[in-house]
């Protein structure tokens, strides 16, 4: 089953087309990577597909259910979750606030709850943070949960998002960048987290310039250059494509 369909979608900024007619669907429970030269409109199409920006022309389907021109709460609440190439977390919040706070588009309990602290909200509270202590254990962060999060290492940080993002219980993840920045080891624990977030259902879709990283975990490998999608693929079949070889990966190999 499709869990994501991508049909003819365009984004404009003026006369530039940061994304032109891109086309493709993402299995439900699949890994698949985005990947292209720097301004080959990734990150605009995964802004476009979490409702950061409106597309000039298009169709974004999500379980059969259209969100082209939902906004971002909206498009959280069906289950699209992502992280950001550059970190956004409350730096000065504790690991387990921010994770805390990202369940909140799921909780029940309204503002005047909060304010008088009625029994069903704190009751909520106390379920809200058992579930943020089992996010940050499936990350690897258990032992940090009143650390500072800007105190945390960058490698750390980088799966505290990931722990933010599971915070809103998604369907759909979308990884921007998830390995950048980071060594060896901390790239191959992150390919770990992973294929072990797709163990437990969840669909992954990421943005990644490490080709060992996007050969070693992607089913299937969708390929951007000038905002045009200009190949589709497993990894043997994009690692053999002339137009793939000569916009991108020749420049690396």
């Amino acid at each position: 089953m499709y869990l994501l369909e991508v049909r003819d979608l365009t984004k404009h900024f003026g006369g530039i087309r940061a994304i032109d007619e891109v086309w493709f669907r993402a299995k439900e429970g699949s890994i698949m990577s985005i990947i292209g030269p720097n301004g080959a409109g990734k990150t605009t199409l995964f802004n476009c597909l979490t409702g950061i920006t409106r597309p000039t022309k298009g169709v974004i389907s999500f379980f059969d259910r259209e969100i082209t021109r939902l906004g971002r709460d909206s498009i959280v609440k069906l289950g699209v979750a992502r992280t950001f190439q550059n970190i956004r977390l409350f730096r000065e919040m504790t690991v387990i606030e921010n994770v805390m706070v990202s369940q909140h588009c799921r909780t029940r309990s309204g503002l005047l709850s909060a304010i008088i602290r009625s029994s069903s909200f704190r009751d909520e509270e106390k379920a809200i943070r058992e579930k943020a202590l089992e996010y940050l254990e499936l990350v690897g962060l258990e032992a940090y949960p009143d650390t500072i999060a800007s105190s945390l290492p960058y490698g750390s940080q980088k799966r505290l998002e990931i722990a933010k993002a599971l915070a809103t219980e998604p369907r759909l993840i979308l990884l921007d960048e998830p390995t950048a920045g980071m060594n060896p080891q901390e790239t191959g624990a992150m390919m770990g987290l992973i294929k072990k977030l797709q163990g437990l259902g969840k669909t992954i879709i990421l943005i990644e310039h490490d080709m060992k990283v996007v050969m070693g975990i992607s089913e299937n490998i969708v390929v951007l250059d000038h905002g045009m999608k200009i190949a589709e693929g497993t990894p043997s079949e994009i690692k053999c494509n002339p137009m793939v070889i000569e916009a991108y990966l020749g420049k690396e190999h």
